[in-house]
């Protein structure tokens, strides 16, 4: 039995998806020519590459002329809430209280970031008036 296919991205596909979400829409030529210096992929390599990102249904294409341009039909914040989502499932059995323990465990967090965090989350509190809710985090 093949293994399942992941809808998460590899490295390369959000390489080709992190040019797309800047550029827009674009054809196999431009992503190739947009790729950084040092990071370089072959035409193939970003074709084979930018079809499995259609297969994940993460592009589409049109047809302009021979070529076809390629746009992102996932926005970048939702992908990124996508792959979250995989990680707290697959690492911390879908507790987001242990995903934020671990990073608080983190040595190189900064006060500033304890800050914005617990603004956050202070923010993100649902507006309850229970005696048993928590009046400051």
């Amino acid at each position: 039995m093949p293994p399942k296919k992941s809808n998460t991205l590899t490295e390369a596909e959000l390489r080709l998806m992190k040019i797309l979400w800047r550029r827009g829409e674009s054809a196999v030529t431009d992503l190739v020519s947009a790729i950084p210096e040092g990071e370089t992929l072959a035409y193939n390599s970003v074709l084979t590459t930018i079809r499995i990102l259609e297969q994940k249904g993460y592009v589409e294409h049109r047809q302009d002329g021979r070529a076809f341009v390629y746009r992102a039909v996932v926005e970048e914040q939702e992908a990124g809430r996508s792959e979250v989502k995989h990680m707290l499932s697959r690492f911390f059995g879908n507790s987001r209280e242990q995903l934020l323990l671990t990073l608080l465990g983190d040595e190189d967090i900064s006060r500033d970031e304890l800050d914005r965090l617990k603004a956050a989350i202070r923010d993100a509190a649902p507006d309850v008036t229970a005696p048993e809710a928590v009046k400051e985090v």
